[in-house]
């Protein structure tokens, strides 16, 4: 084959080609729109030029305490202008982002830090009590860096550590942070449990980061300086890009340490807040706060929610309180939501019923994720887009993770043949829209928080008294699914509900703890392996 004469002499350079990175947004809104404001935090109010520099500060103090390209910072934090800064400045000095989930127990924590081999750990006063659990338990021995809210009075802190503020202050504001090498190159790394009890480390690209932040802005039609309310916390997926997509379309952050009903609506109303996104328990919080707490909104607020769809009533009061919800789908190996349930217009015109029904169905791909569909996984064709043939969602495109961390048998099998394999069922309709049907992993949702049933079970079974346990998903009024377990006891022992329950406490994360616990023989086919989907019909009828 003959070259292509469009090569010739026309080579990649430095005037043609960058890598792509979401850093270089902030550097544009900061270059740009220096004094628009950047982050709103209680009283504080923080421009652009200021975010940036502060940023770099950081990139610049972590530098030279000699992070660079391939080490790891890990954060745990809330919603707070240190973690949108930790999402620039880290990556600035080369270094790997990995946001910790606050809810997580110490054990969880130290497995991930050792696995992430954290240099540097950077922590909420709040959540240094429990960061010193976790280090106690940790083979690595990183530098701890407390950062002290001043929306935070509560108790807590760490001997030793050094002050958040007093560290960036050492930085250069002017540092020459670091391009990537490669587009490829990883900005941040994030564990998810799957379905077994060491959580598998997602490693995201730039390239991906860039390209899902935009394609944030576009999907949810957000205008140029937006104002986003962060009642999703920045640790899941990174914020789903949000905290890089904001400085793209030069928009406002505001911070939220607490999801609370009240702070919310006094933020909707006062900060002129226009999008915001969350699990459908936070629509619920919004919902059912006092009237006292309610505030009249002058606008449509644009609201994103995933995990289970939401009930007809709560669309419809979400609507009736000037909410416009959609319905997205992600999942952390493709960088947070990179599926939408765009809605069409004349689907407003249908009866309640009827559109919440259209509403619960995930949708189609992101702009900026290259195909979308549902497969047969044994076969890999396609399965008929008749909304009835159960097959796996698989992704396929530059909003996919480059893999698992130091996981290569994971890695393998997550994107064999090609695709993302997503592990959740589905079907797909004629018009081409998915809809998940079940999780082939048992993975429970639970206030948009994933809980391996496995890891429950693990728990549960290091019960003296326990002799097999099954957990599945039980639907819940507020959080959408809780974990039931279903537990036959060993021969002469005996245990009740309140045990096994505060058992699980000293064991789990307290989200994972499972809600009702039911002792009775539990189902199993003839080769004795338990019947879920019976126990999830079971589960279904003792919902809470």
């Amino acid at each position: 084959m003959s070259p292509n004469p469009y090569n010739i002499g026309l080579d990649r350079t430095p005037a043609n080609h960058q890598p792509l990175t979401p850093l270089g947004f902030l550097e544009r809104a900061a270059s740009v729109f220096p004094a628009h404001v950047a982050i709103v935090h209680g009283g504080l109010r923080r421009s652009y030029a200021d975010f940036y520099s502060r940023a770099r500060q950081l990139a610049s103090a972590l530098a030279g305490q000699g992070m660079g390209r391939g080490d790891t910072v890990s954060v745990m934090l809330a919603n707070t202008p240190a973690m949108l800064e930790c999402h620039y400045g880290v990556p600035m000095c080369g270094a790997v982002l990995h946001s910790i989930n606050t809810r997580l127990d110490a054990g969880t924590i130290a497995f991930q830090l050792d696995h992430a081999m954290a240099k540097i750990v950077i922590t909420d006063r709040e959540f240094a009590p429990l960061m010193a659990e976790a280090l106690a338990l940790a083979k690595v021995t990183p530098l701890v860096i407390q950062y002290d809210d001043p929306e935070y009075s509560g108790p807590g802190a760490m001997a030793g550590a050094e002050d958040y503020d007093a560290f960036v202050a050492s930085g250069d504001p002017d540092f020459a942070w670091l391009m990537p090498e490669d587009e490829w190159d990883a900005i941040s790394i994030n564990y998810t449990s799957g379905t077994t009890g060491d959580p598998k480390g997602v490693v995201s690209h730039h390239r991906g980061a860039y390209l899902l932040a935009q394609g944030n802005a576009l999907t949810t039609s957000m205008a140029k300086h937006s104002v986003y309310l962060w009642t999703l916390p920045m640790f899941h997926c990174n914020g789903w890009c949000f905290p890089w997509t904001l400085s793209a379309i030069i928009g406002t952050h505001v911070c939220l340490r607490q999801v609370r009903a009240a702070p919310i609506w006094r933020a909707l109303a006062e900060e002129g807040v226009t999008h915001l996104c969350g699990a459908p328990i936070v629509m619920s919080l919004i919902e059912s706060a006092p009237e006292d707490e309610k505030r009249h909104l002058d606008r449509r607020v644009q609201f994103f929610t995933a995990a289970a769809p939401p009930p007809e009533t709560l669309l419809a009061s979400m609507d009736a309180a000037g909410f416009d919800v959609t319905h997205l789908y992600g999942l952390t190996e493709t960088y947070g939501p990179a599926v939408v349930n765009e809605w069409h217009g004349d689907w407003s015109a249908l009866p309640g019923a009827e559109q919440a029904r259209l509403k619960a169905r995930q949708g189609v791909r992101y702009l900026p994720l290259e195909n979308l569909t549902v497969l047969d996984p044994d076969t890999m064709k396609p399965v008929p887009a008749d909304g009835e043939t159960i097959g796996e969602v698989m992704f396929r495109g530059n909003v996919v993770m480059k893999g698992y961390f130091r996981n290569p048998e994971a890695t393998q099998k997550a994107l064999a043949d090609g695709w993302f394999h997503s592990g959740d069922l589905g079907v797909l309709h004629p018009d081409g829209y998915i809809q998940l049907k079940d999780r082939s992993k048992d993975i429970i949702i639970s206030g948009g928080e994933n809980i391996s049933s496995i890891e429950v079970e693990e728990a549960l079974y290091r019960h003296p008294a326990v002799a097999v346990a099954a957990v599945v998903a039980m639907p819940h009024a507020t959080w959408g699914e809780t974990p039931c377990a279903f537990v036959e006891l060993n021969y002469g022992q005996v245990t009740d509900e309140i045990t096994l329950h505060n058992w699980c406490r000293e064991h789990l994360a307290s989200y994972k703890v499972p809600r009702k616990f039911v002792f009775e023989a539990i189902p199993r086919t003839s080769t004795g392996k338990i019947q879920k989907y019976v126990l999830r019909q079971r589960a279904s009828e003792l919902s809470v």
